[in-house]
């Protein structure tokens, strides 16, 4: 494995992130399709011995249990100094008031919460899971930094918002001497390119790398067009990110330009589709969701894979413009996010 730095950090980290969503406990909560606690840790144990030591996970999946499966694994199977996990935050755990956003006292909670299910002294990379309309900026990136020079986080993240307002936070962490954002985590693919416009240029600009989520399309460009599987069927926010009205023609001749540059090659489609992520200097890593070992080995192989620029050319031709899929900040996201959870929200 040859590690990369996390944009203008000192940070080492794997190109490839696991994505832990699948991780935990299923009756806790979304996902209903995650994997329970053994089957989990044999996919984290497959790889870290495959020498990938990034890991992201979030306090909302599973309802906590996990960043406690993931926690109780890598204490077993390797040092905290040589992995680097990464959890989120903003998502409401509980009923009752000051039980989601990111006000200081959300996030002075959420914090300690987090390292006792990862059972850790310090996160090295504690993300925004979306922005919080409710709360003023400066409240949430001052509690933020003090997190940071209280030692419990590393480094901070966000995920999922526009660009001003990635712009704007990063600007009033500067003007204060806070700890800035170093990573934006995002949803990008061939099917969903939107970031493209204003979120990889500012981030380019600023230094930033990008942590993709969701890089297989929710797994439609690891498949034949048409092609579904139970997690497919399962998953309540697929059809928010993924299905728009007037694209599915030039999603489908997408589909089948990634078939058949894999047929061509003799791999496997989820590898072109990475390897296609990985011709973008602001992509530190797509995070890989795994529920096989056989996910990591593609994800890993397909680090060697050099598409050719027609090949790149073929893949980006039919792709047609949508509606903003990237920006889910506005007051009704978390309480999409609670409602996939089971988690009944008081009035806001």
């Amino acid at each position: 494995m040859q590690y990369i730095k996390l944009g203008r950090t000192g940070l080492e980290i794997s190109p490839i992130c696991i994505g832990c969503m699948g991780f935990g406990d299923p009756s806790r909560g979304h996902p209903g399709w995650a994997l329970g606690e053994q089957a989990s840790r044999d996919l984290i144990r497959h790889a870290i011995e495959a020498g990938i030591n990034f890991f992201d996970t979030a306090n909302l999946y599973s309802q906590g249990t996990s960043e406690e499966t993931l926690g109780r694994a890598l204490k077993d199977f390797a040092r905290r100094e040589s992995v680097v996990i990464a959890t989120k935050l903003a998502a409401p755990m509980r009923s009752g008031p000051n039980a989601r956003g990111l006000s200081r006292k959300a996030i002075m909670t959420e914090i300690d919460q987090s390292l006792g299910r990862l059972g850790t002294d310090y996160i090295d990379l504690y993300q925004i899971h979306r922005a919080d309309p409710t709360t003023p900026w400066e409240e949430t990136l001052e509690a933020l930094h003090d997190l940071v020079k209280a030692g419990k986080v590393r480094y901070l993240g966000a995920s999922s918002m526009m660009a001003w307002e990635f712009s704007k936070a990063r600007h009033l962490q500067k003007a204060n001497g806070w700890a800035k954002f170093v990573s934006m985590q995002n949803n990008y693919n061939l099917l969903a390119r939107e970031e493209e416009r204003e979120m990889l240029p500012l981030c380019f600009d600023e230094g930033v790398q990008t942590l993709v989520y969701s890089p297989l399309a929710r797994g439609r460009l690891a498949r034949p067009w048409g092609e579904a599987t139970a997690r497919s069927e399962a998953e309540p926010f697929a059809a928010v990110l993924h299905e728009h009205a007037g694209t599915q023609a030039s999603d489908r001749k997408i589909v089948d330009a990634v078939g058949d540059i894999a047929a061509a090659r003799g791999v496997s489609r989820a590898q072109v589709a990475l390897a296609w992520l990985h011709r973008n200097r602001v992509v530190a890593a797509p995070i890989v969701g795994v529920l096989k070992t056989s996910h990591i080995d593609e994800a890993i192989a397909a680090l060697s894979i050099d598409l050719h620029d027609e090949e790149a050319g073929k893949l980006e031709a039919a792709y047609t413009p949508r509606r903003d899929i990237q920006g889910i900040s506005d007051p009704t996201a978390l309480a999409r996010m609670a409602a996939a959870s089971g988690v009944k929200l008081a009035a806001a």
